[in-house]
């Protein structure tokens, strides 16, 4: 029975003894008190990622918590390698640990937007210029006009590359750009908001090239990679070696009309073929500043750190906090996106929280950051001082485990709340 459910959902293996696949990194987590949390707080969220991981979508899980600047979680449950639903009881395993660097998808999307911010604050840019005043050839079909400021805000009218464009076009930096510049966009105006999945980090990729002379992975690697002391953190594997990091798995079951056209129209390509593009070594080694920066759950975390710091990290201001508050001030109100299908509420580069409830959960008015193809969840909340990084290698789109998912933001709030409300969570 257990193996007929299994297909049928298209799930993993999951084993009833969680602990023989859970890793802890004890060095970094200090204890709940000395943050003005509870023991009782930090099990109930990582409880909460057990109860994810139990719903076998995500062969893999790592966990980053960090609250008033100070590690509380920082585990992994899962398989790197091995556990996937097409794989047997013979296929060699590999566990997960913190370590195991991740593809981030379009959480890759925060980075480089404050990349954005910080070519800014050192240059004379300005994200109201045309992207055309740089980067001329982008004018044709009515982009003359469209702003740096619109492609940051999903306001840009390139939501998608052309229908059927071959995927292998993701690593010719060249003829992408020409597809850009020959795009026809939905709107000039900036008025009409649809999410920019890829496209928009190619052209912010080209304008850091143009005007820092450089391409936009040693600029990461200048202003973010070195100031904070990232082990990975980089786009795609720069030096080819793919071997360690973690698979990328399409679980749950398979998208059907009309939700296999939504994940079509918004990525380009059905799960299975993302799958398939994702773990490709192409794929890996080439630069998607939209969609494939590499690192891990803490050095994510960390990054968000940085930023509830206003740009200060472990002594170094890495950016002013002018620049911070300027990638995450509110662009428009709550809208409609046309290409997400949901009511959105976004900043030059961040996706908001909201209130009474939003997308960071209850209360969250004040929260930023980004998810990854659905299932991937990495924000920082002022308000309960707090960073958060899930990353997973499961790829479900709608699949039983999206409560699971929910569950966590919601847990994660109640129990991060302000010290007098910690007694009543739950």
């Amino acid at each position: 029975m257990k193996k007929l459910i299994r297909k049928t959902l298209n799930t993993v293996a999951v084993p009833t003894d969680l602990s023989t696949v859970t890793t802890i990194n004890h060095h970094a987590e200090v204890a709940a008190e000395a943050v003005d949390l509870s023991h009782e707080n930090v099990e109930r969220i990582w409880s909460a990622v057990e109860t994810l991981y139990r719903s076998g979508t995500q062969p893999a899980i790592q966990l980053c918590l960090r609250r008033r600047g100070e590690i509380v979680l920082h585990r992994a449950i899962g398989h790197r390698a091995g556990n996937g639903p097409k794989d047997t009881r013979d296929t060699p395993k590999q566990l997960m640990d913190t370590s195991t660097p991740m593809c981030l998808f379009s959480s890759s999307k925060a980075v480089t937007a404050l990349l954005i911010h910080m070519l800014c604050e050192e240059t004379e840019v300005n994200l109201l210029d045309p992207v055309s005043y740089y980067l001329p050839e982008f004018a044709k079909h009515g982009k003359r006009n469209i702003t740096i400021h619109q492609i940051l805000s999903h306001r840009g009218g390139i939501p998608g590359l052309p229908a059927n464009v071959p995927l292998d076009t993701l690593w010719d930096d060249e003829e992408i750009w020409r597809l850009l510049c020959e795009a026809k966009p939905i709107s000039v105006d900036g008025n009409m908001l649809a999410y920019h999945a890829i496209t928009g980090g190619f052209v912010l990729g080209r304008l850091v090239q143009k005007i820092t002379g450089a391409g936009i992975q040693q600029y990461l690697q200048k202003k973010l990679r070195e100031p904070l002391a990232m082990t990975n953190f980089t786009y795609g594997i720069p030096s080819g070696d793919c071997s360690g990091i973690a698979l990328n798995y399409a679980t749950g079951p398979k998208p059907v009309f009309p939700v296999s056209w939504f994940v079509k129209r918004a990525l380009g390509a059905d799960i299975d073929t993302i799958e398939s593009v994702s773990n490709d070594p192409r794929f890996q080694q080439t630069v998607i500043p939209a969609g494939n920066l590499v690192g891990t759950a803490e050095e994510i975390s960390r990054f968000f750190q940085m930023m509830l710091d206003d740009g200060m990290y472990q002594g170094k201001q890495v950016c002013k906090p002018l620049t911070v508050r300027r990638a995450t001030q509110e662009f428009g109100a709550l809208q409609f996106d046309r290409t997400l299908m949901l009511p959105m509420r976004y900043s030059a580069g961040m996706m908001l929280g909201g209130e009474p409830f939003g997308f960071w959960g209850p209360q969250s008015g004040k929260a930023y950051g980004h998810l990854g193809l659905i299932n991937k969840l990495c924000w920082a909340d002022p308000e309960r001082d707090i960073s958060v990084a899930l990353l997973t290698s499961g790829i479900p789109i709608v699949a039983h485990h999206i409560p699971s998912l929910i569950n966590f933001v919601l847990t994660v709030g109640r129990n991060c709340s302000k010290l007098h409300n910690l007694s009543e969570a739950a």
